[in-house]
């Protein structure tokens, strides 16, 4: 398997390459330069375990990177320690609508699914290389904890990992700062989770320093982060009659790695029906898909803090196929929003779109309305992203005999406020997290200002 950048100006990689790359050397994302089909074997695929399921999505994208027994190592230890035997089980919400539980690897969202599996991957290839990288990384809330949990400890990897100050939960910020393994490094920014997004830009295409400090990314920008993430949109699509029905899936979302993974499995020929992409009020993505509106706004803090974003790096892979799969009018239209912060997607490209996705923005007093409703018709306690997915699943619902799967991304115990609020209980932590508020924390705090970090970052690596 060969990956080609978004931009098509930077070298073509095979799998083990891209790993370790995260973002293109043009500043674009890797992708696969064809989608392996599954259609013709979904049906032999039913009955199978997710780590079965895992091995045969993984296998093509790996290639000649991994043994065949590597890799089934590999996918055994990832989900091993889950907290469910089905890794990522479903749950019924009501007549044919499903929620996806995501959330029960280590530490409590679905980051873990793929970051589990991405710290093995890394851990593999630069002990078999002899080599060490710095990740560095920015996180909206969860991605960082997953990250952190994979990679803490491995002598081949430093971890730095940013998270916009204050914005983020105490419960995702302590999973981060309480981790004092000597290789992970957490740098609170003063700024917003795209202020920090833009920060790991900006070093990685510092190509001197990014050579330097052999920069790597385990954001949803690596391409193995993502195929990891198709795996579940497979194994549930099974259990509810894949290939013989077409399956929805409402997906809560900001930076657009999660359902564009689920874009991914469609690719290759799961019978999805419809993405529905369910953000909060920070709704780009949604004025995108509905009206071919993509511009930023200002980023508004709301109850629901990993999607508070407006600059959606994978939707840059959803317009590289929607553009023909041309690199050159990619960076270009890439190039406009980076200078003007707007770019609007013609009639031809919008219709393409709307085609897959429907869009569906969820505020405030609709998610809180969404998580109470959830309690008193099912008994379930949801968190507010997937209490936004909810909502944006009955939002777009259509054909009532297709199945409606909405992902619920994290565990309600890791925003205890918003569902105190919502539905007066008080979600507790696993037993193994107990301590968790008592814990020890470290962490660096930095203005939105690449030389500072950049200084730091080199400070760390000596």
């Amino acid at each position: 398997m060969r990956y080609i950048s978004t931009r098509g100006a930077a070298p073509v990689l095979d799998f083990e390459g891209v790993l370790l790359a995260g973002l293109a050397r043009d500043g674009g994302l890797y992708v696969p330069e064809h989608f392996p089909a599954i259609g013709d074997r979904l049906a032999g695929w039913r009955g199978l375990s997710y780590q079965a399921v895992a091995f045969e999505m993984l296998a093509p994208f790996a290639g000649d990177s991994l043994s065949p027994a590597t890799l089934g190592d590999l996918i055994d230890g990832a989900y091993g320690s889950f907290g469910h035997d089905a890794v990522c089980p479903l749950v019924q919400v009501g007549p044919n609508d499903f929620l996806l539980e995501l959330f029960h690897g280590p530490t409590l969202a679905f980051k873990d699914v793929a970051m589990q599996l991405l710290g093995r991957l890394f851990n593999t290839v630069l002990s078999r290389r002899g080599e060490q990288v710095t990740v560095l990384g920015a996180t909206s809330g969860d991605t960082g904890s997953a990250a952190i949990e994979a990679l803490k400890g491995l002598p081949s990897v430093k971890v730095v990992m940013l998270h916009p100050k204050g914005r983020v939960s105490e419960v995702q910020r302590r999973q981060m700062t309480t981790v004092l393994d000597g290789n992970i490094h957490n740098v609170a920014i003063e700024g917003t989770f795209d202020d920090c997004q833009a920060l790991v830009k900006t070093l990685f295409n510092r190509l001197e320093f990014r050579d330097k400090a052999r920069l790597s990314a385990v954001n949803s920008i690596n391409w193995a982060r993502i195929v990891a993430q198709t795996v579940y949109y497979v194994t549930a699509a099974l259990s509810l009659g894949a290939p013989d029905r077409p399956v929805s899936f409402s997906v809560p979302t900001g930076n657009f790695g999660d359902i564009y993974a689920g874009y991914v499995a469609k690719r290759m020929g799961l019978p999805i029906e419809r993405l529905v992409v369910a953000t909060n009020r920070n709704d780009i993505l949604a004025r995108a898909l509905r009206a071919g509106d993509y511009s930023t706004g200002q980023v508004q803090p709301t109850i629901s803090p990993s999607m508070d974003i407006q600059v959606s790096s994978n939707f840059e892979r959803l317009l590289f196929d929607l553009y023909g799969r041309d690199g050159a009018v990619t960076a270009g239209a890439l190039a406009g929003f980076q200078a003007t912060g707007k770019l609007a997607l013609g009639a031809n490209v919008l219709a393409k779109a709307r085609e897959i996705f429907d869009a569906v923005a969820v505020d405030e007093d609709l998610t809180r309305e969404t998580m109470a409703a959830t309690l008193r018709r099912t008994g379930l306690v949801v968190d507010p992203h997937s209490a936004v997915g909810l909502a944006g699943a009955a939002g777009a619902r259509g054909e009532r005999a297709v199945p409606m799967v909405t992902l619920a991304t994290a565990h309600p115990a890791k925003f205890p406020a918003a569902v105190r609020a919502a539905t007066g209980i008080e979600p507790k932590l696993p037993p193994r997290m107990a301590d968790l508020y008592e814990r020890e924390e470290r962490y660096a705090v930095l203005p939105h200002d690449a030389d500072a970090l950049q200084a730091h970052i080199a400070a760390i690596i000596g």
